[in-house]
C-alpha cells in the first residue's frame, strides 16, 4: 500500500482563478506589438507556459521582435500584479482544505510557471502562505514545466519518493511534467475541485493501488 505523505500544488488554475489574469495580461502588454492572440489560441498553445516561452513561440508564429522581449516582459508582469491586487482574495474551501491538511501532517509546497514574485505575492492576497513549506518558480530551474525538473526538485526537496507525493495540476504542460515526475496525478478541470473531500478521495484512491 502506498502512503501519499506530501501534496504539491500548481498555481493558476489551481489555488488561484488566475488563467484569466494571465491572458488579459499577456494581450495588453503585446499592444506594443499590435499583437493579439485569441482566447482559444492561448489555451491550446500559451496557457501554463512561462511568459518568456509564450513570447519565444510568439516571435516564431507571429514575427515578434525579439529585441522587445524585455518591454513586453515588464509590462506584462504589471498588468499582472494591476490584476492580482484588484481581483486575489482568499477562497474558503482553500483555506479549510489547506488547514486539515496541514493539521492531518501533510507536507504541501507549491510548483508554478510563475516568476516567484507573482506567487509569493498570489499566496500573501490568497492567505494561503502559512501552509507551505516551500515554492518552486520558473526562476529556479532551468527549464519550466512541460519539463519535469520543478517537480523533480520539489520531491527531492521534500525528501520523499514521488511515490509519496499527490501533483495537483489543470493544463496540459502542468499534466505532462507531473506524471513524467512519477508522483501521483490529480487532474482538474475547474478550481472548484480542489476541495478537500475531492483531495482526500483521490488520495484515498491512489494509496489502494
Amino acid at each position: 500500500m502506498n502512503k501519499i505523505k506530501a501534496i504539491i500544488f500548481d498555481m493558476d488554475g489551481v489555488l488561484i482563478d488566475a488563467k484569466e489574469w494571465h491572458y488579459e495580461a499577456l494581450n495588453n502588454a503585446l499592444k506594443v506589438a499590435n499583437i493579439v492572440i485569441s482566447k482559444r489560441e492561448h489555451l491550446k498553445t500559451y496557457d501554463g507556459l512561462p511568459t518568456q516561452k509564450k513570447l519565444d513561440i510568439l516571435s516564431e508564429k507571429k514575427g515578434l521582435d525579439k529585441s522587445i522581449h524585455p518591454i513586453i516582459q515588464k509590462l506584462k508582469q504589471q498588468y499582472t500584479m494591476e490584476l492580482i491586487h484588484k481581483k486575489c482574495k482568499p477562497t474558503s474551501y482553500h483555506t479549510h482544505a489547506l488547514q486539515k491538511f496541514k493539521r492531518e501532517g501533510y507536507n504541501m509546497a507549491v510548483c508554478s510557471n510563475s516568476i516567484r514574485e507573482t506567487i509569493n505575492i498570489m499566496m500573501h492576497k490568497s492567505k494561503l502562505e502559512f501552509f507551505f513549506d516551500f515554492y518552486i518558480s520558473n526562476q529556479d530551474v532551468k527549464q519550466g514545466k512541460p519539463n519535469p525538473e520543478m517537480y523533480h526538485k520539489a520531491i527531492k526537496k521534500l525528501k520523499l519518493t514521488a511515490k509519496e507525493c499527490l501533483i495537483i495540476e489543470d493544463s496540459d504542460k502542468g499534466i505532462q511534467a507531473a506524471i513524467e515526475s512519477g508522483a501521483w496525478v490529480m487532474k482538474i478541470n475547474n478550481i472548484t475541485e480542489v476541495n478537500y473531500d475531492n483531495i482526500t478521495k483521490n488520495i484515498l484512491d491512489f494509496e489502494k493501488l
